[in-house]
């Protein structure tokens, strides 16, 4: 007879997940002495669920299906319609087989290569200020660097503004009020903006490089053989664009870690072989970045005693995963130490998603968020000296995404040479 699923008391919970977006789940685990319970979030019944064991069945394709599941105002900012995050099965595979071939090592080595030179340009324009907020700074220099590899034209003028509105799609996805509206507008504007290029380059008035970003998805055909409609060809381009501006959420992170753990800036400036991987590994794993995932369950089951229905939301934790003891030693300190030893299991490190790269869900662009925080994480440390003026350096973790409410102050930056 299978167990019932811990119910949360709360008639809807939607009010407690925002003002605790990363522990929410965590948190009621703990108090229910169980990895999932059932709540409701905008009165839709959800399963909630964390630990590595949840991870391994949440990316169960045969199980779980993601198709109209994410919430309306996740839709109209952070992912747009028609893209690769809702498909699921024959779709799904071949569309991620589009972005998996933007993902070459020589290719992401070259947009790491054209982020450290737009950082070396802009250390420059730093310096002559009295301070820069590292959060606001950064966005911009992604931007430039994605739209060139992307091979997205982009004018000298237009820069803040794309910067601006690439932002916006992932800072107000999960605010309420302004932020989010804005997120909303934003959207709709970076659509109308690829969705032109992308005409443009199937009428031959712009050829974008070979193997670039925009060339791929505007030429790329679905199942059918059909090229995609503009708008959902610009949502795919946008899935390479607002994803690696968003690094700077984990750079702004990283640049954190660095100030309050001077001796992983010490080994770092040392040019220690191979720590810069692990501080990188670490700042993703102990740092919130996104909080939580969702699917739907494509059939009744059983699953450690518990029966999930036909058809119910499931959404699985990313940040307590990260956190959870069972899989990490002291998981609420920062040790970059434990990644020498860590067995690359995608059920336990997730904070991009777990699974299969090319078959499942998980992020393909979790390789360019690597490569360029080990490019920014040099910069920071080897490459130009700063102070860190008095500031407010807590982490924002109602917030979405969390960042230090600061967003990290910089001042007096000088070259370190």
């Amino acid at each position: 007879m299978p167990r019932p699923i811990p119910r949360d008391a709360s008639l809807d919970a939607t009010l407690a997940l925002l003002r605790d977006p990363y522990g929410f789940v965590r948190e009621r685990c703990r108090r229910h002495g169980s990895d999932l319970f059932e709540t409701r979030l905008l009165l839709h019944r959800t399963v909630c669920m964390t630990g590595p064991e949840a991870v391994r069945l949440f990316y169960d394709q045969d199980r779980f299906a993601r198709r109209g599941v994410m919430p309306e105002r996740i839709r109209s900012t952070l992912l747009g319609r028609g893209g690769v995050q809702g498909l699921d099965d024959a779709a799904h595979r071949h569309r991620k087989r589009m972005f998996m071939a933007l993902m070459t090592p020589e290719r992401i080595a070259a947009l790491g290569a054209l982020t450290a030179e737009i950082l070396r340009a802009r250390a420059s324009e730093w310096a002559s200020q009295g301070h820069v907020v590292l959060y606001d700074a950064l966005p911009e220099v992604l931007t430039r660097a994605v739209c060139a590899w992307s091979g997205v034209p982009l004018a000298e003028g237009e820069a803040g503004r794309r910067s601006r509105e690439l932002t916006a799609m992932f800072d107000g996805a999960g605010a309420i009020g302004p932020r989010h509206w804005r997120s909303r507008l934003a959207r709709r504007s970076g659509e109308r903006w690829i969705a032109g290029l992308v005409e443009r380059v199937r009428a031959g008035r712009l050829e974008p490089p070979e193997g670039s970003a925009l060339r791929v998805v505007a030429l790329h055909q679905n199942l059918e053989g059909q090229p995609l409609h503009p708008r959902v060809a610009a949502v795919e381009v946008l899935n390479v664009l607002r994803p690696t501006v968003a690094v700077a959420v984990f750079i702004t992170l990283a640049a954190h870690a660095l100030h309050l753990h001077s001796e992983c800036r010490r080994r770092l400036q040392a040019g220690e072989a191979g720590y810069a991987d692990l501080f990188v590994q670490e700042v993703r794993r102990f740092y919130p970045f996104f909080p939580a995932v969702m699917a739907r369950t494509r059939r009744g089951f059983e699953w450690q005693g518990y029966r999930f229905p036909k058809g119910v939301r499931v959404m699985l934790d990313l940040y307590g995963t990260d956190h959870d003891p069972r899989s990490w030693d002291a998981p609420d300190e920062f040790r970059p130490e434990r990644f020498r030893t860590w067995d690359g299991s995608p059920f336990d490190f997730i904070p991009q998603g777990g699974g299969d790269h090319h078959q499942g869900h998980r992020c393909p662009g979790e390789w360019i968020t690597i490569e360029l925080m080990k490019v920014a994480v040099d910069f920071l440390a080897r490459r130009i000296a700063y102070d860190v003026p008095d500031q407010d350096l807590r982490i924002e973790l109602s917030r979405l995404p969390a960042l230090p409410r600061s967003r990290f102050v910089i001042s007096n930056v000088r070259s370190s040479s």
